[in-house]
């Protein structure tokens, strides 16, 4: 004859947090708090939505799938540029208050949205895909998978702009008219770095993106949602090459002889 068994009752795991939420525009504003009943498994997105839903529903917070894919719901969380949707709330220390805020790089709309209109500016700016004529008589092109791999890493990027949000050039130095940032100097590599793609941008790299403003800190690479290798396989590859064709004294030579 088996044992009965009892099961136990479930805990409950809410408990009361503190928040201090930016909320302005660009002419100012001040922290905000608020206490939020968290409960198990939600993310500060959710946190978000709970305030707006019983205490502030004018709080501007821009978001869409809630999935980490469309880079919508970017904030600085406890001064980390952060996305929102993927920041679990049983990750935050317990006891301190969460900050949440707008991004500093860019200019403030309302409370957590900020105005990111810059960044597909610049992507208009990068000479566009250009890929060599065709190989073969059906119009198909011949590839080794190694170089067709090399690119798909930088198609992950979702163009949450955390990376340019967090790059001290932008951040702190302003260098916004002169700078693309770490976004678009991977994005540069993408098309570089393609097998099929025949255009020159390293002469843009150098003398319009501003590539020699970074120095290779890595923050970008940090705090990338997609944990695409920013800096070591874009950035510093796109600085090789311009290292290649404006610096190394054989090509400098060469370009002498042939009149460039």
């Amino acid at each position: 004859m088996s044992t009965p068994t009892t099961q136990s009752k479930p805990v409950d795991e809410s408990r009361n947090v503190q928040f201090r939420i930016w909320r302005g525009n660009k002419d100012g504003g001040e922290f905000v708090n608020y206490t939020v009943n968290v409960t198990e498994g939600m993310v500060l997105l959710d946190c978000v939505h709970r305030i707006q839903a019983e205490q502030a529903p004018d709080l501007a917070c821009r978001w869409n799938c809630k999935a980490g894919k469309c880079g919508s719901c970017s904030a600085e969380i406890n001064g980390k540029p952060s996305l929102m949707c993927m920041t679990r709330m049983d990750t935050l220390p317990p006891d301190k208050v969460v900050t949440v805020e707008p991004m500093r790089s860019f200019p403030s709309i309302r409370d957590l949205v900020t105005d990111v209109s810059w960044n597909f500016r610049v992507k208009k700016t990068i000479k566009p895909f250009k890929p060599r004529k065709p190989d073969n008589a059906d119009g198909s092109w011949t590839m080794f998978q190694q170089d067709i791999d090399r690119v798909q890493e930088f198609r992950k990027c979702i163009e949450c702009f955390l990376c340019q949000d967090v790059c001290h050039v932008i951040r702190d130095h302003h260098k916004e008219d002169e700078f693309i940032g770490p976004r678009f100097l991977m994005y540069t590599a993408a098309l570089e770095m393609h097998p099929l793609d025949t255009e020159d941008r390293v002469g843009d790299l150098k003398n319009r993106d501003g590539i020699g403003y970074c120095n290779i800190t890595k923050c970008c690479t940090k705090v990338c949602p997609e944990h695409i290798g920013i800096t070591d396989n874009a950035i510093i590859p796109m600085k090789e090459r311009v290292v290649d064709q404006f610096y190394d004294p054989l090509t400098r030579l060469f370009r002498m002889f042939k009149g460039k």
